[in-house]
C-alpha cells in the first residue's frame, strides 16, 4: 500500500503584501457602491482620479530615486492609499483637489519617509487633514442624497462638475452632513433641531447609515479573512459608543446619540480601514486596544467640543504619534519568563 509523503512544515503560506492590499481594496467596494447609490457618481470619480494620479506620482518618485517602480506599483499600497483618500473626500470634489491630495499622500506622506513600511503617519489621513485645513469650502460640501433631488445627477453632469468647476453646482447639489448640521445647531435643543430638520433626521441620516453599514460589511469581511484582528475596531467603536452614551444619557438635549456617532461620517471607514493600518498602528494586542480606544475618545472629544464635525483623520494622526509609546509599554511577556517582581524583598 502506497502512502503519500508530504514534507513538513505543514503551514500555510502567509498572504503577500499585494494580496493583503487587494483584499482591503475589494472590501471597500460595498461602501463605494453605497456611496455611489446614495450620493451619485462623485465618489467613484474621486477614486478613479485619485488612483490614477497616485500611481503616476508613485512611479515618478521611484524613478527619480533611481528605483524600479514596477514592484512598488504591484504591491497595491499606493492604490489602496488613493482609494481610501477618494472615499474620504466629498463627492464632486474638483479634480485639482484630488490630484493635490494624491501628491501629498504618495510623495510627502509616504515616499518622503522611504516608502511602504517607513511612514509613521497614515498617508491618506495626512492628505485629508491638509486638504481640510487648506480648502475648507471644497472639503465641507457634500452631495445631497439622490432621493432628495428631483432626479439623480447623471455621470456626464458629475464629470462636468468635477472638471468644469465645483462652485457652479455646489449651491444646487450640496448640503451639510448630519454631524455638521447637529454641531452648528446653535441654541436649539437636540429634539428641536431634529424636529425642525425632519429631512435630516430621517432621509439624510438614513443615507449615511446605509453607507456606514456598507463599510462595516467590508470590515467584517476583512476580519473573517484575518487581514487584521478585532482589537482596534472594537476598541475604537466601543469607546466612542460608551462616551456618547454617557453624555447622551446625562443630557440628551445637547448631545448626539450613540447611533448618530457610530453611523454618521467616517466612523466605520475609520474603524475598519484607516485605524487598522499595520504600519502606523500599535502592534501588540494590548497596544491595539489602547490605540483604538484612544481614537474613539479623540473622535468624540473633537466632534463634541472641537471645531471639526468629523474627527477621524485628526484622531488617527494623533494616535499615530502615540503608537511607538504604546508599543514600548505594552510589549508582551517573553515566552518562558515570569512577570517582573515589584519591590525589593529582604532576606528573612
Amino acid at each position: 500500500m502506497a502512502f503519500t509523503r508530504v514534507s513538513s512544515p505543514h503551514l500555510h503560506r502567509p498572504l503577500s503584501t499585494h494580496q493583503v492590499m487587494r483584499y482591503v481594496i475589494l472590501a471597500t467596494l460595498p461602501g463605494l457602491a453605497a456611496l455611489t447609490w446614495v450620493f451619485g457618481w462623485g465618489s467613484l470619480i474621486n477614486v478613479v482620479i485619485a488612483s490614477l494620479a497616485g500611481l503616476a506620482f508613485e512611479a515618478a518618485v521611484l524613478m527619480l530615486r533611481k528605483r524600479n517602480p514596477v514592484p512598488a506599483l504591484k504591491d497595491n499600497s499606493a492604490l489602496l492609499t488613493c482609494v481610501l483618500l477618494g472615499l474620504a473626500l466629498p463627492p464632486l470634489a474638483p479634480w485639482w483637489l484630488l490630484i493635490t491630495g494624491s501628491f501629498v499622500a504618495i510623495v510627502i506622506a509616504k515616499q518622503l519617509y522611504g516608502g511602504l513600511g517607513n511612514n509613521p503617519f497614515n498617508p491618506a489621513m495626512i492628505a485629508y487633514a491638509l486638504l481640510l485645513i487648506s480648502f475648507p469650502v471644497e472639503m465641507t460640501q457634500w452631495m445631497m442624497p439622490a432621493e432628495l433631488l428631483e432626479k439623480r445627477v447623471s455621470l456626464g453632469a458629475s464629470l462636468q462638475a468635477v472638471f468644469a468647476g465645483h462652485q457652479q453646482v455646489a449651491d444646487a447639489f450640496t448640503m451639510a452632513t448630519p454631524l455638521d448640521g447637529f454641531k452648528h445647531k446653535g441654541e436649539l435643543m437636540a429634539d428641536e433641531y431634529w424636529r425642525q430638520n425632519a429631512f435630516v433626521a430621517e432621509k439624510v441620516w438614513g443615507s449615511w447609515a446605509f453607507v456606514s453599514v456598507g463599510f462595516m460589511l467590508g470590515g467584517l469581511f476583512l476580519l473573517w479573512k484575518k487581514i487584521f484582528t478585532w482589537h482596534i475596531p472594537a476598541a475604537m467603536l466601543g469607546s466612542l459608543a460608551l462616551l456618547s452614551a454617557i453624555f447622551y444619557g446625562g443630557d440628551p438635549s445637547n448631545y448626539a446619540s450613540p447611533m448618530v456617532h457610530l453611523l454618521s461620517g467616517a466612523t466605520m471607514l475609520g474603524a475598519f480601514f484607516i485605524a487598522t493600518d499595520p504600519v502606523t498602528a500599535a502592534t501588540s494586542n494590548k497596544g491595539k486596544l489602547w490605540f483604538g480606544a484612544g481614537i474613539g475618545v479623540l473622535v468624540y472629544v473633537i466632534r463634541t467640543w472641537g471645531n471639526y464635525p468629523d474627527a477621524v483623520a485628526f484622531s488617527v494622526l494623533l494616535m499615530n504619534f502615540a503608537a511607538p509609546f504604546i508599543d514600548y509599554y505594552t510589549q508582551p511577556r517573553t515566552f518562558g519568563h515570569n512577570k517582573a517582581r515589584k519591590g525589593i524583598k529582604r532576606d528573612a
